[in-house]
């Protein structure tokens, strides 16, 4: 678990004015199963990602949990009392999709705002991208010069999202690498680092699962910055997405 001490931070990286925001409340029903709590080295993966999320040294971390997981919100609550920047937020009407948990961070983020604590970027992911690492949340923090795009990522950068292939087919064939249907279709999307007063004025905006990603595609090249890694293309979806990783050793049997 989560240990209250500085051994969870990135020493490089100096505290930041910037939140995250774990979206952990789908309800996995082609799984079968909660994947926030399959096992990646022994820890599930809600406690995985908030790692992750600790290392960026951020100001709060909304763990958006689903009020039909009771495992789950005990989970979000022993990280929460495990670390004073955890809070988690339940969500109680999973079904309406990815938009409106986003929502609902976005209000909890809001309040701790008019509160007084002083937040500039919002980092949102998900759960199940199990090849995520701190790196790449620290490229999109920071900037890397080996990013895709027209320019490099700074400051005035409204989004700066992560950019993979669309999808990928798991078959007889597949081995150690994922096999990528298409080439020519990526996916612009989570992680994502975003400016917070922009995510709080396309917040009347999120609508359903992709309303957030329809919103980045409208911006123009000097308002959006990616940073590319095909890994995040895998994520847990089905039982055969689940035997796959277990294979290769990236989950817990």
């Amino acid at each position: 678990m989560i240990k209250q001490n500085a051994s969870n931070k990135d020493p490089n990286l100096p505290e930041q004015s910037h939140a995250v925001i774990l979206l952990a409340s789908g309800l996995s029903q082609r799984l079968g199963q909660p994947k926030q709590l399959l096992k990646k080295q022994s820890q599930p993966l809600l406690e995985v990602m908030t790692n992750l999320a600790m290392a960026t040294n951020p100001s709060a971390i909304l763990l958006v949990v689903a009020s039909l997981q009771s495992e789950t919100i005990q989970l979000g609550q022993t990280l929460a009392a495990q670390n004073n920047v955890v809070m988690p937020v339940i969500n109680t009407e999973p079904e309406q999709g990815m938009a409106h948990s986003l929502c609902l961070a976005i209000d909890t983020l809001t309040a701790k705002v008019a509160q007084g604590l002083h937040i500039e970027r919002v980092l949102i992911l998900g759960v199940d991208q199990i090849l995520l690492e701190a790196t790449h949340l620290q490229q999109l923090l920071v900037g890397d010069n080996g990013i895709r795009g027209i320019k490099q990522v700074d400051s005035y950068n409204k989004v700066i999202a992560s950019h993979y292939p669309k999808s990928y087919e798991i078959t007889e064939k597949t081995s150690s690498h994922l096999e990528h249907t298409d080439d020519s279709k990526s996916i612009v999307g989570l992680p994502i680092n975003i400016d917070y007063q922009l995510l709080t004025q396309w917040q009347p905006l999120l609508n359903g699962d992709k309303g957030l990603r329809s919103l980045i595609r409208s911006l123009s090249n000097n308002e959006l910055s990616v940073v590319d890694n095909s890994k995040l293309s895998l994520d847990i979806d089905t039982p055969e997405q689940l035997q796959f990783a277990i294979k290769q050793g990236w989950l817990d049997s």
